[in-house]
């Protein structure tokens, strides 16, 4: 199989290889040295990419004294170790798992394969991301563009496979267009805003080749995407780590790229929490779904992205005041996070005994969450042992839903603790038949009905109940629960997802989502052929066959930062 198979170019026709390179102003490029066999991807324990922990980077140390304080103990590469003496199990028992032989390639893995490249878009005869559908639908809308979101799992999956050129041809082309100047009805967007996606526009008259980028003025809704620039950072350092090689990320254009992004969501106003405030549908649930204030998926992200930039940033002038800032936000943003996000039975039954209108410092009910406000699912969802972050909290209001992406991010991150990450998943095999059902994983539980639907997403045709980002079931986030799985000792948890989810995904030509309150249904707008879809399976399989692989998107509790932030799961509001 080749590695640059015919190519469907960003309008979905087919293009070779051959031809996009003899466009003008084309770039120079190899394709011998493309089309050799992948070399096995050997994770080195690189001190380049190596855990700084909190005490390590307190306000004041020199660069200097900073480099010779690493502890090799905080190292991610030490994750690796982790493994082997997996946090302690809690007494439920997990379902009954397919164990999966790495040495026999299946053949639904070959023709994942054979999808995720003939989903590459080229630039001037170079590989920079991979299409977001390969669906043949007249109806295209934006899924013939590269999403920076979209293309993470992608890119998890070539990293894994040896093949970091078209990783790193992608960071930097997304980082170039950073730089753009960004307006949407003659109001500038900041400098630092990475755009949701982009595509290859190719002038036939011309003969030349430019890049489209849309940082939400052509988006349903025209909202910015705030997870973009997270995402990017914490794929910087997936590269990083999978190379062994610092130096793609110490070029003063990455380090750039990066402040610009800390800037926009370190800066100071009058908000009174930690935590990032967001507009809805800036994330990947892109359309009105209630997110709006403060949502798990957002501080999830933020939280790995300034402990990714922490790894990545240079100790210079510039470098060192980032440090300083994000080294504080942590502090805040953990206590915050792990603290009033946090929902178990004993917070559960705090909350509903809250007391309203309480006023100052004393105060238990700080958010004056009023108790009728508990939705009548939430008594019956929560089990005896278990737990999650819930999906936002703000003044009065508390979104108790479960949401997938938000609390694997947590587990990955460490912005739970591990208490709390063998609580969520806990709260998987519990609740198995709701959040996995036919067809792993829920993006969000439980799904909005009747008149709140109507409130809440403005009557969104797509949005129905059980479908799509309501309550719709997304084969992408295998590779957050495998991942999760494994980093908790559980792998057995995404091999049972993974073999519910093989049975089907091919058969059904690999859809964007499913419907129905077990997922049974395809989606009724899914598309087919959706990449990543093809690279979340992909990526799942990979990291269950081979651990080791965890290290590209897991990070190690920060043993300082944990005693001073770590609280009871059952404290107050």
């Amino acid at each position: 199989m080749s590695l640059f198979p015919t190519d469907r170019s960003h309008n979905g026709s087919f293009k070779s290889p051959e031809a996009l390179v003899s466009v003008s102003e084309t770039e120079e490029f190899d394709f011998s040295k493309a089309l050799d066999r992948p070399r096995a991807l050997n994770i080195e324990r690189q001190r380049s990419c190596d855990e700084r922990s909190m005490s390590e980077l307190s306000i004041g140390f020199s660069p200097r004294q900073l480099a010779t304080k690493v502890d090799s103990s905080s190292r991610l590469g030490d994750l690796l170790d982790h493994l082997h003496s997996p946090l302690p199990k809690s007494g439920i028992n997990t379902p009954r798992s397919v164990t999966l032989d790495p040495q026999i390639p299946p053949p639904l893995t070959l023709e994942a394969w054979e999808e995720l490249r003939r989903s590459l878009v080229y630039f001037r005869g170079q590989p920079v991301g991979t299409i977001a559908a390969l669906d043949n639908s007249d109806e295209k809308l934006n899924y013939d563009q590269v999403f920076i979101r979209d293309f993470v799992p992608s890119a998890l999956a070539f990293l894994m496979h040896g093949e970091t050129d078209i990783v790193k041809n992608f960071l930097l082309k997304t980082l170039r267009l950073q730089s753009w100047e960004k307006k949407i009805d003659r109001f500038q967007l900041a400098e630092g805003v990475m755009p949701a996606s982009f595509k290859v526009f190719h002038d036939p008259v011309r003969n030349h080749e430019t890049l489209i980028a849309d940082f939400g003025e052509s988006a349903i809704g025209r909202v910015a995407p705030v997870d973009s620039g997270f995402w990017w950072i914490i794929l910087l350092r997936a590269y990083t780590k999978a190379t062994g090689d610092p130096s793609l990320a110490e070029r003063p254009e990455c380090q750039k790229g990066m402040r610009l992004i800390l800037s926009l969501c370190l800066s100071e106003g009058f908000d009174t929490f930690p935590t990032l405030l967001c507009a809805d549908g800036c994330c990947m649930i892109d359309r009105r779904m209630g997110v709006y204030g403060y949502p798990i998926e957002i501080q999830a992200l933020f939280f790995m992205a300034l402990r990714c930039a922490l790894q990545l940033l240079k100790q210079d002038m510039e470098g060192k005041e980032f440090v300083e800032r994000i080294v504080k936000r942590l502090h805040a943003l953990s206590y915050h996070m792990r603290s009033y996000f946090w929902l178990d039975l004993k917070q559960l039954n705090d909350v509903y005994r809250f007391k309203t209108e309480e006023y100052s410092h004393t105060a238990v009910n700080k958010f004056n969450v009023i108790p009728d406000s508990l939705p009548d699912w939430i008594f019956d969802f929560m089990p005896h042992h278990g737990g999650y972050f819930v999906g936002n909290v703000s003044p009065a209001r508390m979104d108790f839903r479960w949401f997938c992406l938000g609390n694997c991010i947590a587990i990955l991150s460490c912005m739970a603790t591990p208490e709390q990450s063998i609580a969520i998943m806990d709260l998987i095999e519990s609740r198995w038949d709701e959040l996995i059902g036919e067809m792993p994983v829920k993006v969000c539980y439980p799904a909005i009905e009747s008149h709140e639907w109507r409130l809440v997403t403005g009557c969104d045709p797509k949005n129905t109940r059980w479908s799509y980002h309501n309550g719709g079931s997304w084969p992408v986030l295998l590779w957050l629960l495998a991942a999760a799985s494994i980093k908790t000792g559980r792998p057995q948890i995404a091999r049972r997802a993974l073999n519910i989810a093989e049975s089907k995904l091919l058969k059904d030509n690999w859809p964007e989502y499913y419907d129905g309150t077990t997922g049974r249904y395809v989606g009724k707008q899914a598309r087919k052929f959706q990449t990543w879809s093809i690279a979340g399976y992909l990526s799942a399989r990979m990291m269950l066959d081979d651990p080791s692989h965890l290290g590209l998107v897991a990070l190690e509790e920060d043993k300082h930062l944990q005693p001073l932030l770590k609280r009871s799961t059952s404290s107050t509001f």
